[in-house]
């Protein structure tokens, strides 16, 4: 019955919007039914709609026919946030990448899902404006995807995450219909009720899809001086960022990666310096007549906490031009050749990361308490996050084939997941619930006496999807 009614789905909305917007080949399939994570499903199609039009029409038929929807910008999701899990189809926004319009006096851009944020900031950039958020994978990351995850990045300190950059947007309601409606403003200010366009935010496709978004754009800092710095002792890196911190100086950037990760990260790096220790990596915006002074401020701070190495640029053209953002960058792609120097090549790997957020004065503690946890489990796992708001990302890569190796990893999980609720934090910070962290959100839900949540979230899942078509068995 099952597959009569995708059947029958496929045959509808081939005839509503084109047989060439629908991909039924199975090696496609497999392409976009699998996340960097290594989770994997099986769907019956992948369909692109082009207009808003189109997904109306789409959602509308998936509704008759009870049909499960998975949306998907670029699956670059690490919880398991858009593989299918069910029978289904996929919906891809990528040729939903139009950016319709820009207001510099009222500082937005109207952009559609499938818009890639490197694309967008390179369109703003002749304007000398930027979109801030930039998770690791914003060369592939798309605006539908950093809504529905709630996305964040590496000025996450400064900035914050994609709530804060979204003034409204279209969405399209899983009915007879396919009932498009505008929530939240055009306008920064907007107070018309109770705030659906934030319920959207990080809901991982589970209650709409976003046809359009309303973003808030800022101009680009008028000069940005970064500094890397190598520190034998991990204390050391801590403490100078606590003081920079703790005289009210708030970093643009500030990434950190333990000695472990940095080896790991520099492997076929092309950098003109020795990277070995735990590194800082910090950028301060400022203007352009401070910058001399704020590189002395950095550096002398990096020294005065044994810093063994620092380099300063003065511009980002530099910092790129000196490969200092290059280590961060090559982390995931790292990780995963790691894996197959531990384990051997054809072994299924998964790259196990975790991405809790503590309170940044707890970030010393928190660090201190993973590296015991994980030493105790005897795992190979490499410490390194967004330390300017406390949002750390210890990764472990393992054989999912070795049910040994498996137990002892998920069993690690949940010990650093409960770290971060015993310094008053979270378990997710930016990679959202998806499929992995479901019973971390109980976890905190309980460690919290919050379980009501829960029951709320079902409430309002159930009201903007009520047959639970919607990326299903995600979140809740």
């Amino acid at each position: 019955m099952v597959q009569k009614n995708i059947e029958d789905f496929i045959n509808e909305v081939t005839s509503s919007i084109g047989k060439n917007k629908i991909i039924t080949d199975n090696l496609i399939l497999k392409l976009y039914s699998k996340e960097p994570s290594g989770l994997m499903g099986n769907i019956s199609a992948v369909i692109f709609p082009e207009s808003k039009e189109d997904v109306s029409k789409i959602l509308s038929i998936a509704y008759k026919y009870e049909v499960n929807i998975y949306p998907q910008g670029s699956s670059s999701s690490l919880s398991g946030n858009a593989v299918p899990l069910r029978d289904g189809v996929i919906v891809s926004f990528e040729r939903m990448n139009k950016i319709k319009d820009l207001s510099i006096t009222d500082n937005i851009v109207i952009a559609e899902p499938g818009v890639r944020i490197d694309e967008l900031n390179l369109f703003l950039e002749k304007y000398n404006y930027m979109f801030p958020i930039d998770p690791a994978s914003q060369s592939v990351a798309t605006i539908g995807g950093a809504i529905n995850n709630g996305a964040g990045g590496l000025k996450g300190a400064k900035y914050g995450t994609m709530k804060d950059w979204v003034n409204g947007m279209e969405i399209a309601l899983p009915d007879e219909k396919g009932t498009r409606l505008f929530v939240g403003c055009m306008t920064v200010k907007c107070r018309k009720g109770y705030d659906l366009a934030r319920l959207i935010i990080g809901s991982e496709g589970t209650l709409a899809l976003v046809t359009e978004a309303v973003l808030r754009i800022t101009p680009i800092p008028e000069s940005i001086v970064t500094s890397l710095a190598l520190f034998d002792n991990l204390d050391d890196l801590l403490n100078s960022f606590i003081e920079i911190k703790s005289i009210g100086m708030q970093p643009y950037i500030a990434e950190f990666m333990d000695s472990k990760t940095v080896e790991v990260a520099s492997k076929g790096v092309d950098i003109n310096f020795e990277p070995k220790g735990n590194m800082l990596l910090l950028s301060i915006d400022t203007n352009k007549e401070s910058t001399e002074r704020m590189k002395k401020f950095l550096e002398d701070t990096l020294k005065k906490h044994n810093a063994n190495k620092i380099i300063t640029s003065l511009s980002q053209q530099e910092a790129e031009e000196l490969g200092l953002f290059k280590i961060r960058r090559n982390l995931f792609a790292a990780q995963v050749s790691m894996g197959y120097s531990l384990y051997g090549n054809g072994k299924k790997l998964q790259v196990f990361i975790e991405d809790i957020v503590v309170p940044p004065s707890k970030i010393k503690l928190a660090i201190n308490k993973i590296r015991e946890v994980s030493e105790n489990y005897g795992l190979f796992v490499s410490i390194g996050g967004h330390i300017g708001d406390g949002n750390i990302h210890p990764s472990v890569v393992y054989d999912v084939t070795d049910e040994n190796m498996k137990t002892k990893v998920v069993s690690w999980y949940k010990d650093v997941m409960k770290i971060a609720l015993d310094l008053n934090g979270s378990v997710s910070a930016e990679h959202g619930i998806g499929l992995l962290k479901k019973d971390g959100l109980i976890m905190e839900m309980t460690h919290y006496n919050s379980l009501k949540e829960i029951d709320i979230m079902k409430s309002i899942k159930s009201l903007f999807d009520p047959k639970g078509i919607l990326n299903p068995g995600k979140v809740l």
